[in-house]
């Protein structure tokens, strides 16, 4: 709806694959733009970008939230090049320390920017529903074109999922999830500090379903070898390089606890240990 193949896109480096592939099948040109402790980083986004793809909530896959700053900067940088934002929240329900800052839409007084949510993380990747939060200028376009996509997603997953949320389940749900995932977390975090200290770094993440760790020396076997090496031993990690679109600059695993029990999260660590 809102790009033409051959116009520009910029994503985040490193960033989610998915997003960047499709650009890329639409015919966009793509363009990475790296990230740091507060996130984007506005001023490297090149010239003519038609529009951003950012998780400024919980920043896919390094985990850190983006800056109130940048958060400013990016919404006037859009205002000021006539360019859209496409903001995926996609698991900012689960954060565990400290106060979760606005969704970067809320920060928009010009509609510039469209907020993309899942029910995949909140409840089970299966159920295939999402949403979107468009400005209403759009919202006619959007139909139709959601119309000419597939018609409509299907009736009875919608009602389902609406009535859960009406009865308030769907509230109970998260702030039971929540407590679950905040001790799988600490967990992690913990072996990672006491097992692993020569090995890895793990970066500060105040929430989400992943944790992103570094090596600390960059020679031998790389991480998409050894994560090969693990997934023979039972265990999946995913390499943190294959999220980098041109040079892999940096190596290191991001480690997945939505679906793996508190109890088993030690062993998991240690058969990791055992490839180092």
């Amino acid at each position: 709806m809102l790009l033409q193949p051959g116009e520009k896109v910029a994503v985040e480096e490193p960033g989610y694959p998915l997003p960047r592939r499709t650009f890329h099948a639409y015919g966009c040109q793509v363009a990475g733009v790296p990230v740091d402790g507060e996130g984007l980083v506005v001023e490297a986004i090149p010239d003519e970008v038609r529009l951003v793809y950012v998780t400024p909530s919980h920043q896919y896959p390094l985990g850190m939230t983006m800056s109130m700053r940048r958060r400013q900067a990016l919404v006037a940088w859009a205002q000021r090049c006539n360019a859209a934002i496409v903001e995926d929240d996609y698991d900012s329900e689960f954060r565990y320390s400290g106060r979760p800052l606005e969704p970067l839409q809320s920060q928009d007084p010009s509609g510039r920017v469209l907020y993309v949510g899942s029910f995949s993380k909140v409840m089970l990747p299966t159920l295939r529903l999402g949403f979107l939060v468009a400005p209403p200028t759009l919202h006619a376009a959007f139909r139709k074109a959601k119309y000419l996509a597939d018609w409509h997603t299907a009736v009875p997953f919608q009602a389902a999922a609406a009535m859960f949320i009406d009865d308030g389940l769907l509230g109970h749900h998260i702030r039971r999830m929540r407590r679950v995932y905040a001790q799988r977390h600490d967990r992690l975090v913990g072996l990672l500090a006491r097992q692993f200290s020569g090995h890895l770094t793990p970066l500060p993440s105040a929430g989400g379903l992943h944790l992103a760790a570094l090596f600390k020396a960059q020679k031998g076997p790389t991480d998409v070898a050894i994560a090969e090496h693990v997934a023979a031993e039972g265990v999946a990690i995913y390499p943190l390089s294959t999220h980098y679109a041109a040079r892999r600059l940096r190596q290191g695993f991001l480690f997945g606890y939505g679906a793996i029990d508190l109890e088993r999260i030690p062993e998991g660590l240690a058969r990791l240990r055992r490839c180092l």
